[in-house]
């Protein structure tokens, strides 16, 4: 199964988001592979900001289904300064309805 969101970047920002990513912790990539998810790329759309999410993952969950998990809160935490974010840090995401997919 494939999921595909959107975030948003606070302007000015995209160099440390790259960087935080690039060192991603190795106990959230290990959740996330742990919790089948893989194949997961995120790119930014410059002129808006906007970052646009693809995962795949087997099972029927997502990251999205790990926000109780307190790694997943830590990295929200770590990234909610250069982020739109809830009150609770969680990335403000809005899902994406597949339209058209080529293998």
């Amino acid at each position: 199964m494939k999921t595909a969101f959107k975030m948003h970047l606070k302007p000015g920002f995209a160099e440390e988001y790259r960087r935080r990513h690039a060192a991603i912790w190795p106990e959230l990539q290990q959740l996330l592979k742990h919790s089948g998810i893989h194949d997961y790329t995120i790119f930014l759309d410059e002129a808006t900001h906007t970052l646009f999410a693809v995962q795949q993952q087997s099972g029927t969950g997502s990251s999205q289904d790990l926000g109780a998990h307190p790694i997943v809160q830590r990295w929200w935490a770590y990234m909610a300064d250069i982020m739109d974010t809830h009150p609770d840090n969680s990335p403000i995401s809005t899902p994406l309805t597949e339209m058209f997919h080529m293998e």
